[in-house]
């Protein structure tokens, strides 16, 4: 992320292009900064970047304290559609039924939140994090997917129902101190991408939520999975709408990115390393044979 937030510290990157050229770019939309390397034909392109940042546990209680309070600006992005989510036909038909008769942000909010965690599932066939086309998801009724997919979900109807929302797309970067074996990774975090989303209620701010971890514990948590109903559960679905353990690391809020230089077509979010040739666009899902790796490692902690 560009900017510091309440809840995490750019303290510096370093990076090294070999035989190319690298320089870091901020997309206009939603500040999405990202470092764009190029490498002429015959060249052997290797790239590594270092980032050192400094994360806190971020939590907000709807009902009680100002937040992040964003500007008008930031609130007129975070309400318009994307090319995945939408914000009218079956996408604002069923958040109205969500929300209906509902009053205030954050009581919209819960219920969304309430209504995505018991209505999806994890699907753990599903390719990386999930595509997040919420429409398709609500027209075929089918509701599995994975945490692009489910906070997606979220995030298209919060802004369907007026409630501004946004995805924030990064990475786990250390285990979970809250006792969750599925919501942490350290060490080679190659494939432990995850987005999380955040709602802005008026007069409090910015408010951190994750249905899609909520459904990840319900996985993953214990062989064979657990119900909703179970304690382990439902403790994270009670945390997870107003906080969030930050041993993870956010990378940006932007959807339908234009790759630097690219003339194919934007990708819809941006969380695994993107690579071009002339032969087109890499798939950012094989980091075997698209060849990257990314580990991180704790230098202190508090």
């Amino acid at each position: 992320m560009v900017a510091d937030t309440v809840f995490q510290k750019n303290l510096g990157s370093t990076w090294n292009a070999e035989n190319g050229s690298a320089m870091v770019i901020v997309e206009p939309g939603y500040r999405a900064g990202m470092l764009a390397a190029d490498w002429a034909d015959g060249k052997q392109p290797v790239l590594t970047l270092v980032s050192r940042f400094a994360t806190r546990d971020y939590s907000v209680d709807p009902g009680s304290r100002p937040a992040s309070v964003a500007a008008p600006y930031d609130l007129r992005t975070y309400v318009r559609p994307t090319e995945l989510l939408p914000t009218d036909g079956i996408v604002r038909s069923t958040a109205d039924d969500i929300v209906k008769g509902v009053k205030t942000d954050v009581n919209k909010a819960r219920a969304i939140y309430a209504w995505v965690v018991e209505n999806t599932f994890r699907d753990p066939k599903t390719r990386g994090c999930g595509v997040g086309d919420v429409k398709t998801m609500l027209e075929s009724k089918s509701m599995g997917g994975k945490c692009a997919d489910i906070n997606g979900a979220f995030v298209a109807l919060a802004r369907a129902a007026g409630v501004p929302a946004r995805d924030v797309y990064g990475v786990r970067v250390a285990d979970s101190l809250r006792g969750y074996k599925s919501l942490g990774k350290s060490g080679n975090i190659t494939k432990a991408q995850h987005c999380r989303a955040e709602f802005h209620a008026s007069g409090i701010g910015w408010v951190p939520v994750d249905p899609g971890d909520v459904r990840k514990v319900a996985l993953e948590e214990e062989p064979g999975g657990l119900p909703l109903s179970h304690e382990k559960v439902h403790k994270a679905r009670e945390y997870l709408f107003g906080n969030w353990e930050m041993n993870w690391l956010a990378y940006n809020t932007a959807h339908d990115v234009a790759l630097p230089k690219s003339s194919r077509k934007p990708v819809s979010y941006l969380m695994y390393p993107q690579c071009e040739t002339a032969d087109g666009r890499l798939d950012s899902l094989d980091p075997d044979n698209f060849r990257y790796e990314v580990t991180a490692r704790e230098l202190t902690s508090t």
